[in-house]
């Protein structure tokens, strides 16, 4: 099945005949689904902060930050922005010429309230000597359209979703790439004022982006007077997966070579180990606002960073405790109700272990990363959620999980499901090195059992993918992992062009 010329592929890309087998057997046997103990809630696992503990973690950050750690904010920005005007590029190709749908009518009537309006007027004059007020009064929306998407004009159609101008300022419109420099600076700056953040870009777009980041950089550094020390990674090509056709045979393109997608987002979890830092915030690249709804933002982040080493500061002082072997078994009993109440990790078998191997066992639960994760209530975004899901040793835990890693056709699995009462908005802090100052290797603490399978074509022939374990689902499955409820205002993700007409990004 694999040949010679198949081998030299594979030696290119850095994938071994192993990998490619044990994915060729994922896509005949499927993944399992998780086995859930109930889904995560206010009443069960969320935590609900008042007014007093909320300035209790940001206390927490603030003295953090006051000391020198390495802090890091972790932004995934490979994401093009073709996606966004899916209904634009429909309307293209329609047979028709004025905006019929209620999505391509609000688009042309708040047309003026984009960002990108200034930008596309002028491109729209240098296109077609018109500009957009001419164009629409000639009934030539296309024309418009045209000039948004291709090369003849502004080009969105093929940038990242990063280099899109999301904002208005007086002082001009921001990308969503500029929005996450201002939120660095104002909750994970060191106290030797350097913000440190780091995107993963993909290779067509890398340039782009450094050329950005050149233009701004000054700016942003003088406003906030702080130093960026900005890197980039890109996915690795070791991480791609193998595509199938619908027999689960290696699909084939017309030269004969073996058929290579992206990994999915899972596949960061190698970018992000690559990193040394202590903590890593970690946010999509799409959610931002402006700064006059910043203070929700920022205020939150720093309360789930403050939980997060208030977290990290008893489990290391367990850690040494245990080191020291001088405990008493009521302090055995303390670490077990630490990681019952406070980690939400739980294990029937507990009970019954001798205290030699309970403490085996506490340490071997604490001693891992941890990552403190904002979750939002539910209003029916698609996506991941939260849940207590059992683990292969018997205990179970906090995981964010997809609707593919739940047993629709299990009815008490299922409405789990739907009646969900919170949704992950991709709103991470997460804390990646051991009580001894070492950094622990990520890809350890991977599920690999938990990967998708989609359906998606190639020239019109239907072919299978497979995604590895979603970043913040199986890649960080062995972690432990802490809820706290966040407020809406800290989700505001653009999925289409028009979600820039909100309110939240005007």
């Amino acid at each position: 099945m694999i040949t010679e010329k198949d081998n030299e592929q594979l030696i290119n890309k850095g994938i071994s005949e192993i990998q490619i087998a044990g994915q060729l057997s994922s896509f005949e046997q499927g993944f399992p689904y998780l086995k859930l103990y109930a889904a995560a809630s206010v009443e069960n696992g969320i935590l609900r902060f008042d007014t007093e503990n909320e300035k209790r973690y940001l206390l927490a950050w603030n003295t953090y930050m006051q000391v020198s750690h390495r802090i890091l904010k972790f932004v995934p920005a490979s994401g093009a922005a073709s996606r966004m005007f899916k209904n634009l590029f429909a309307f293209l190709d329609a047979d028709y010429n004025i905006p019929t749908t209620d999505f391509e009518k609000d688009f042309f009537i708040h047309i003026s309230d984009f960002a990108f309006y200034s930008d596309l007027d002028k491109a729209c004059r240098c296109a077609t000597n018109k500009d957009i007020s001419g164009l629409i009064e000639k009934g030539n929306y296309k024309a418009i359209v045209k000039t948004l998407l291709d090369t003849g004009g502004l080009n969105y159609r093929s940038l990242p979703k990063g280099m899109l101008l999301f904002h208005k300022y007086a002082e001009g419109a921001r990308t969503p790439f500029e929005e996450h420099l201002v939120e660095g600076a104002l909750y994970a700056k060191g106290c030797d004022n350097i913000v440190n953040i780091h995107y993963t870009v993909s290779p067509e777009h890398r340039e782009l982006f450094e050329a950005l980041i050149s233009n701004k950089k000054p700016y942003y550094e003088k406003r906030f007077g702080v130093i960026y020390q900005i890197s980039f990674s890109e996915q690795k090509s070791s991480t791609d997966t193998i595509a199938v056709d619908m027999d689960n045979k290696p699909f084939r393109t017309d030269d004969g070579k073996l058929l290579f997608r992206p990994g999915g987002h899972g596949a960061l979890i190698e970018n992000l180990n690559d990193l040394d830092f202590d903590i890593i915030f970690i946010k999509n690249i799409d959610n931002v606002v402006p700064d006059r709804l910043k203070e929700d933002t920022v205020r939150y982040k720093k309360i789930i960073a403050g939980v997060l080493v208030s977290l990290q500061e008893r489990i290391f002082g367990y850690l040494r405790l245990i080191d020291s072997g001088k405990y008493t078994h009521d302090q055995i009993l303390e670490i077990v109700r630490f990681l019952q109440r406070d980690l939400c990790c739980r294990n029937a078998e507990t009970k019954d272990m001798e205290d030699a191997d309970l403490v085996l066992y506490l340490k071997k639960k604490l001693n891992r990363p941890i990552r403190v994760c904002g979750m939002v209530k539910n209003v029916g975004e698609p996506g991941g959620g939260p849940f207590l899901a059992f683990n292969a040793d018997g205990s179970y835990s906090m995981q964010i999980l997809e609707s593919s890693q739940i047993n629709m056709s299990d009815t008490k699995f299922k409405e789990m499901f739907l009646k969900g009462t919170h949704f992950n908005p991709v709103d991470l802090v997460c804390g990646v090195c051991d009580y001894q100052g070492k950094k622990f290797d990520l890809t350890k603490y991977v599920d690999r059992s938990a990967g998708f399978i989609s359906q998606k074509s190639k020239n019109g022939r239907n072919l299978k993918a497979l995604e590895l374990p979603g970043l913040w689902n199986g890649a960080m499955s062995d972690w432990n992992t802490v809820f706290i409820e966040v407020p809406l205002t800290t989700f505001n993700p653009v999925k289409t062009v028009n979600d820039l007409l909100r309110e939240q990004h005007q």
